[in-house]
């Protein structure tokens, strides 16, 4: 029996809500279709926003939302998406699909939509083929509450009051699609761009996030780093980072995200886990510069990345959504948590039908997928503090590449005044029987909520509750101990009154 330790006495940070953010980029049927069918579309909507696909970002209470992309960004032109939508600029969006951009999804729409769902809002702005009075023009046009040429224009365009911007992304892997920069080179663009970022508002202040590493590159970490906090103070709030697990390393062979065996499903697990072995690398880098950590990590792109679903179009990332993406999802949120002391925020890719997403739609149907379930049982943690806890773990897998550790977990002391535990099993076949010692904390009741299935096991818009939560009822308390088991291949939450 394994033994989960917590000590409820023993506070390890504050869990942002943030942690549990997404991105919405223009790729694909995230924006259109899926967030967004135009106001005089048949599917019910409100401002041309999805009822069904706002209520259900709603009840996971998504706390932060990232846009225009991803590498849309960088060559997305602000400007062509705001005013009378018959007038706006249509462009091929050669990045995602060949596809018709007609740009009815623009500003105002975006900021309509987090509205909607109640969420911060996270801008990216264009540094790979963007000007800088460019990126300055977009933030007066959103943040500014005087009179200038773009708070005009903003009140021209039915918006009279200046929005909130809670997070501005300066440029996007600009490593990558976003420039092909060297890391000194984009530190010194930073620089200069940031500048322009004015805060209008000093009551509600922009918090500047500037191009991280992409994965592994601790090079990029550090001389990013080292020239932006060269002759001068910090003038940043947050470093992005990328990682998406890919199963087979193979970027022109990906693999299926339905059609997998055991040795797909423990690789893509392993491969997971990398992602702490990520945050402890570039979180060792950012201490160099900032060892009072008031620089967050930034994780604004993570998940899985499969081969698209045969029949839909490459360029599209439509992919399906199986136990596997649970797992996926219960791991990494549990790894947010622990390392809360830097990480302060984190967005899955993407949202809505692209990559790992929550929700995904046909028509007028949707579907709530595994991950949009394993965000649900998570939210308990959102504004939660971390308390302290370890728990032991036995190796599993089917050969030395692919061992993992058995249990994953995280806990925290909710806003309810109560903890909150949650766990993942990553044997395909083996239960773990856990029992939790609460350091000096008798426990009055326990109650859960588990999501468990077959590997495969996905949701579909002719089947759309093959995968749900289900009540757990199996936990036993006594005294300060609650023995429980955590089935094989499944994500757990407890809730316990103390």
């Amino acid at each position: 029996m394994a033994k989960l330790y917590v000590n409820p006495n023993v506070k390890k940070g504050h869990l942002n809500p943030e942690l549990q953010g997404h991105f919405s980029e223009h790729l694909g049927r995230c924006i259109y279709e899926g967030l967004y069918v135009g106001e005089n579309s048949d599917i019910p909507n409100v401002n041309g926003m999805r009822t069904d696909v706002v209520e259900a970002l709603r009840e996971i209470k998504v706390p932060v939302l990232r846009w225009p992309g991803g590498c849309f960004a960088d060559e997305y032109h602000w400007k062509d998406g705001i005013g009378p939508k018959e007038s706006r600029k249509k462009m091929i969006n050669t990045h995602w699909g060949g596809v018709v951009e007609d740009n009815s999804f623009g500003t105002n729409e975006f900021m309509e939509l987090c509205r909607q769902i109640g969420c911060k809002t996270y801008i990216n702005g264009n540094v790979g083929s963007g000007t800088v009075q460019e990126m300055s023009e977009w933030v007066e046009y959103m943040t500014f509450s005087g009179v200038s040429p773009m708070a005009d224009l903003r009140a021209k365009n039915g918006h009279a009051e200046p929005w909130k911007v809670d997070y501005f992304g300066v440029g996007n892997e600009n490593w990558g699609c976003g420039g092909n920069m060297r890391a000194q080179y984009y530190g010194d663009l930073y620089r200069r761009y940031q500048t322009y970022v004015r805060n209008y508002d000093p009551k509600n202040p922009i918090k500047k996030i500037a191009c991280g590493p992409n994965a592994g590159d601790f090079h990029w970490t550090d001389k990013v780093l080292e020239t932006i906090f060269d002759h001068g103070g910090r003038t940043l709030d947050g470093l992005s980072l990328h990682y998406y697990t890919l199963p087979t390393g193979d970027w022109s062979k990906k693999g299926s995200a339905t059609e997998f065996d055991a040795k797909d499903w423990y690789r893509t697990l392993n491969k997971t886990l990398y992602m702490k072995r990520l945050l402890e690398g570039h979180s060792a880098i950012m201490d160099k510069y900032d060892p009072e950590k008031q620089i967050g990590l930034i994780v604004d792109e993570w998940g899985t990345w499969y081969d698209v679903e045969p029949g839909t179009n490459p360029g599209f990332l439509y992919q399906q959504n199986t136990m596997r993406d649970a797992l996926v999802a219960g791991i990494n949120l549990n790894l947010f948590n622990k390392h809360c002391d830097r990480v302060k925020m984190a967005n899955i890719a993407q949202m809505v039908n692209v990559l790992q997403s929550v929700i995904l739609t046909d028509g007028a149907r949707m579907v709530k997928t595994p991950t949009w379930h394993v965000f649900n049982m998570y939210k308990a943690h959102q504004d939660a503090e971390l308390v302290e806890s370890t728990i032991e773990t036995t190796q599993v897998g089917l050969e030395d590449e692919y061992m993992v550790p058995n249990l994953t977990e995280s806990v925290s002391l909710g806003t309810d005044g109560k903890l909150h535990m949650t766990l993942t099993n990553l044997s395909l076949e083996e239960n773990a029987d856990v029992e939790a010692v609460l350091m000096q904390t008798p426990v009055k009741a326990v109650k859960g909520t588990i999501l468990r299935g077959a590997m495969n096991a996905h949701n579909t818009f002719d089947a759309p509750d093959t995968v749900q939560t289900t009540s757990f009822d199996d936990a036993k308390a006594e005294g300060c101990t609650i023995r429980f088991t955590v089935p094989a291949c499944s994500v757990l939450h407890l809730e316990v009154e103390i």
